[in-house]
């Protein structure tokens, strides 16, 4: 009998040491799997790139910079993206995800809404709104979302009328959206938002609409997470309205001929597609309650140079968070580079909401610098 179960104990034994190499061989594998993947990933980026430089065999030639409409939808969502340098695809697990990544919102354990301000460049004000509403135990989420860039009234000058004419104009950017994603696993995520688009000048305005698609995978390594979205998916848009209506005469040497109603047309231009892809890796580090996340996220537009972005959050306490970050690497023209921020989540005593404020400092060359300001609530 003792015979039988020192055999059987060294059994187990030896079954576990092998299950033990087995997993520590597996996670090997897997680790270089990551490797070779990112490694993939950065030849095709700079393949990328290389052809594109080929193709018009000078970079800032080669660009489309400003042809674009929407260009509002460019601009980063939420104070905690924007100071990690806007590396965020992989990352984002909020109500900010319908943005970067419509997958994160999946990730949400509850209630949650976002409220952002920003004092944009040149005078304009820019502002977002987020709501996300787990459903089915988990498995999905639900949210809807708003952007708006608006200048405020202008005063209308002419040539001989400097001050003014007494009339006022203004200009606003819109996008409206609603968000859905699913949980296919406990590690694979995956999200669609369709929106409206409009902007409009005076009299004038345009309309379209875009989808927005992402995903979001938690790997074996534990702390290594990727994602990616295709942005801004969608229909041309062109400018139309009664700014564009004006009556002239075809022959001002010919006192017969009566003035005629013409219509000026515009051209349609693509929205701003973006494809994103992005690394992000989170490690205790310093003490067992700091934990230290960096990310980076590589870029494809279809307006513009690819680039790369990178940040780094330090949490302390599940607290206090510090944050900086570096934008548009590689980027030739870049204007944006160096940002920094800050994070603190309070509890209120014998309350489950949890309110998040966060800060953004984004420098932006000699367009001055942006401050960004967030707060969410979490219930």
């Amino acid at each position: 009998m003792n015979v039988s179960k020192r055999t059987s104990n060294t059994f187990r034994v030896e079954r576990g040491k092998q299950k033990k190499s087995e997993t520590s061989k597996g996670s090997a594998i897997f680790r270089w799997r990551c490797l070779l993947f990112v490694l993939l990933m950065l030849a095709a980026f700079d393949n990328l790139r290389a052809q594109k430089d080929e193709g018009s065999g000078n970079i800032s030639s080669g660009t489309n910079v400003g042809t674009s409409a929407a260009a509002f939808l460019e601009i980063g969502i939420g104070a905690r993206a924007q100071a990690m340098g806007g590396a965020f695809v992989s990352l984002v697990q909020d109500a900010t995800a319908m943005y970067w990544n419509p997958a994160g919102i999946g990730r949400v354990a509850g209630f949650e809404t976002t409220f952002t301000h920003v004092n944009w460049l040149l005078d304009t004000n820019f502002d977002y709104a987020g709501i996300v509403v787990p459903i089915g135990g988990g498995i999905a989420a639900v949210g809807a979302n708003v952007i708006v860039l608006g200048t405020g009234e202008q005063p209308v000058r002419v040539v001989g009328q400097e001050e003014g004419t007494g009339e006022f104009y203004s200009a606003q950017d819109l996008a409206a959206g609603v968000t859905f994603a699913l949980n296919f696993t406990d590690r694979f995520s995956f999200g669609v938002n369709a929106k409206y688009i409009s902007q409009r000048i005076w009299n004038s305005s345009s309309n379209g609409f875009a989808i927005d698609i992402g995903a979001l995978y938690q790997t074996q390594l534990e702390g290594l997470q990727m994602g990616f979205s295709i942005s801004n998916f969608g229909s041309d848009m062109r400018l139309s309205g009664r700014d564009l209506r004006n009556v002239v005469d075809p022959d001002i040497l010919n006192d017969g001929v009566e003035k005629i109603p013409v219509s000026y047309e515009t051209d349609s231009f693509a929205l701003p597609l973006l494809f994103r892809f992005g690394l992000s890796y989170k490690q205790p580090m310093l003490s067992e309650q700091g934990d230290l996340i960096v990310a980076v996220d590589l870029l494809h537009p279809n307006n513009d140079e690819e680039s790369i972005n990178v940040g780094a959050e330090y949490v302390l306490f599940e607290t206090f968070a510090l944050r900086a970050g570096y934008r548009s690497l590689l980027l030739t023209d870049r204007t944006s580079g160096l940002s920094f921020g800050a994070g603190l989540i309070v509890s209120p005593r014998r309350s489950d909401m949890k309110i998040v404020v966060d800060y953004a400092y984004v420098d932006w060359g000699v367009l001055n610098a942006v401050h960004n300001f967030s707060l969410g609530l979490k219930f």
